[in-house]
């Protein structure tokens, strides 16, 4: 039987606890997704959000977000971690950023998400 993996980031321990008490397919998959090993967690820039988003959708980066690129769209970001450029960027262009779990909180079901890899 292969030992479980444990993380010392607390942070990521109660995130991990709350996706795994949720229901819902799309917050499963958020839950796989960050519970990957550190050196395989997704990682993605501003840039690649522009690109995939529309104005007024709600975005989930399940790793970090960092700001390489531009934003110019008004999109909601909710991400584990998150660079000082990165919430700078998003803010500026009139977005808005937040933690994984306030979003399981606001939208349990997972419905009109969109996660970003």
């Amino acid at each position: 039987m292969a030992a479980r993996r444990k993380f010392t980031n607390i942070v990521l321990r109660k995130t991990l606890d709350e996706l795994r008490k949720t229901k819902s397919p799309f917050w499963k998959r958020v839950y796989e997704l960050l519970s990957r090993p550190a050196r395989e967690r997704v990682v993605v820039n501003v840039s690649k959000i522009n690109r995939y988003a529309n104005d007024g959708d709600v975005v989930v980066v399940p790793g970090k977000v960092l700001g390489a690129g531009d934003i110019e769209k008004k999109v909601t970001v909710a991400a584990f971690s998150f660079s000082y450029t990165a919430v700078e960027k998003i803010t500026q262009a009139g977005g808005k950023v937040m933690h994984i779990s306030e979003l399981v909180k606001e939208n349990p079901k997972g419905k009109g998400l969109k996660i970003i890899i």
